[in-house]
């Protein structure tokens, strides 16, 4: 009896860690905003739409390079509850380490960001 409980407490663990990874992942979290563009054993390229005033859920990427297709003024809310505020101009590229976010388009216009992951 107890290693059938066990055995199902296991995976419960797992079902519920591997939905919360999943969730996590933008492409999965808000298919509203993030498209895959292209993806292999080593990059994965994301293009990223908000409308204006437009807010994603909290996601995570892995390192990346952020290039702006358009003008953005971002926030960035972190897990701890820290609030970033970002700007970019269109052209311009930004490293950003593996982590955690909530992005939110503070202008009243639209934005566009091209994403590269790497693997």
């Amino acid at each position: 009896m107890y290693k059938n409980l066990t055995i199902a407490s296991i995976l419960t663990f797992a079902l519920i860690a591997s939905a919360f990874a999943m969730t996590q992942n933008a492409l999965v979290a808000d298919p509203e905003h993030y498209t895959l563009e292209l993806e292999n054993d080593q990059v994965r390229i994301v293009r990223i739409k908000y409308g204006p005033g437009e807010k994603s859920v909290m996601h995570s990427h892995g390192a990346s390079v952020a290039v702006a297709l358009t003008d953005a003024n971002f926030s960035m809310t972190l897990p701890d509850g820290t609030v970033l505020s970002e700007s970019q101009s269109a052209g311009d590229a930004t490293w950003a380490d593996a982590g955690e976010h909530l992005p939110e388009n503070l202008s009243d216009e639209a934005a566009e960001v091209l994403l590269i992951e790497l693997k």
